[in-house]
């Protein structure tokens, strides 16, 4: 088939958003009894899932402390469960175990789950909270646990899976879905802030809208498009940070224990909900014994029959490379530079052992190939959601991208004309009125 010279839409990027986004936009344009073959383009210079969402851990869950954050989730996780066994999803629930040092944050997520009709447990105390997990898992045993959120949506997605089932979708809805094609750059009338084209390493593409979901190669495209490198952010007290880097990268790290995923039944044999532990409690090897931090450390981990084992992950690290000087590519496990290594397997396989007595002796049984990836973040580590020029939407999701398959919905929604409320906490302008989201003291930048 030939390369097309026009599409009324392009959408750059074959992960999570750029997906959503034709989906949701194939799906109005039928609705509108409008022909949608040949309309849309979903561009990616290597192919599906190649980028963040190929190596994601596909976790699904509300369990944030800025409110809009969670309004957000709550819409993505209606998506999800729209097709649960089309999208290779499984609704288990999701666990957020905390010290007291995060009780009060914790305890403001529920009571807002509550206003928004999220059905979640809130278990408090550090006794009622041991019973509560050993009521799920006899060998539970992490130390000063004194909070329980149990939330009973959620749960993860197999990610590869989930990404080729929404590549048949969108394909069945009559978009064209072009891999192997580099975006170049973009082409625009003089003094004009309307993209007319876009520039590829096959071609230029006229259109008339563009959607920009690229992950962590959101940088790149920003810089494509001549928008400003540093900004100045207005703090809730009026205070303003000036030339701040519009961009950060954080290393993400993730990992895969090589046992049967079935070590992970509750009690009473089942799948259980994905667990994350944010603790300030002493972590000891499972080794040797020896101390490995006393300071806040986190991690989430789930059984996992797509990846073989029990997979999951903990708190990243900054990388201090300057921003412009970060090599994205080649992209997670090909990367040289950018994958967890042994001392997150140390880490993290220390603090499965420190939460259930199951993972005492399980050291051995890490995956030693590479894993994990960068994110690219903004300054608040939140996303970007908006229209950076006259006919370009940016997804820019700051590393919270898998679990938000409704935000792809949402903006096909507002470029077919429909303002999305969901969307505006997100807007660049918040960077100069200071309505920032609010931080927690969890040990993530984006909880």
């Amino acid at each position: 088939m030939a390369f097309p010279q026009h599409a009324d839409y392009v959408i750059i990027g074959a992960g999570i958003h750029g997906m959503s986004s034709a989906w949701r936009l194939a799906e109005k344009l039928k609705e509108k009894g409008e022909e949608v073959e040949g309309r849309i383009v979903i561009l990616d210079k290597t192919g599906i899932a190649a980028g963040a969402s190929g190596v994601a851990c596909g976790v699904v869950r509300n369990n944030y402390f800025q409110p809009s954050m969670r309004k957000l989730m709550a819409h993505s996780v209606n998506v999800w469960e729209s097709d649960p066994e089309g999208l290779s999803y499984h609704p288990v629930g999701y666990m957020q175990i905390s010290s007291e040092s995060m009780r009060a944050d914790v305890t403001s997520i529920y009571e807002q789950q509550q206003a928004i009709g999220y059905e979640s447990t809130f278990i408090e105390g550090e006794q009622a909270s041991t019973d509560y997990m050993k009521g799920y898992f006899a060998d539970w045993r992490a130390q000063g646990i004194t909070s329980v959120l149990h939330e009973k949506r959620g749960g993860y997605s197999n990610q590869t899976k989930t990404m080729y089932a929404l590549a048949d979708k969108v394909d069945k809805l009559g978009v064209r879905l072009i891999t192997g094609v580099e975006v170049k750059g973009f082409v625009s009338d003089s003094g004009s802030c309307a993209v007319n084209a876009v520039e590829t390493d096959k071609g230029n593409i006229s259109c008339e809208q563009i959607i920009i979901g690229a992950g962590p190669w959101a940088r790149d495209f920003w810089n494509m498009l001549d928008l400003p490198k540093q900004i100045d952010i207005t703090q809730p007290n009026g205070d303003v940070a000036k030339g701040v880097d519009m961009w950060r990268f954080w290393q993400l790290e993730e990992g895969v224990l090589q046992v049967d995923p079935a070590i992970m039944h509750t009690n009473d044999g089942v799948m259980p909900p994905v667990i994350h532990v944010d603790t300030d409690a002493p972590l000891h090897s499972t080794v040797d014994g020896s101390l490995i931090t006393e300071e806040m450390w986190g991690i989430y981990y789930k059984p996992d029959w797509h990846f073989g084992g029990v997979q999951g992950g903990a708190s990243p690290y900054k990388v201090e490379t300057p921003v412009d000087k970060v090599a994205i590519d080649p992209y997670g496990p090909s990367s040289p530079e950018f994958v967890s290594g042994p001392e997150f397997a140390h880490m993290w396989v220390s603090a499965l052992a420190h939460c259930q007595e199951r993972f005492a002796d399980t050291m051995p049984k890490y995956h030693k190939e590479p894993s994990g990836g960068i994110g690219c973040f903004t300054p608040d580590s939140f996303p970007v959601f908006d229209h950076v020029r006259e006919n370009v939407a940016m997804i820019a999701d700051s590393n919270h991208g898998w679990k938000m398959i409704g935000v792809g919905h949402l903006m096909a929604d507002e470029i077919l004309g429909e303002k999305q409320d969901l969307l505006d906490p997100f807007r660049m302008s918040r960077f100069e009125t200071g309505d920032l989201h609010p931080v927690s003291n969890s040990p993530y930048p984006w909880s």
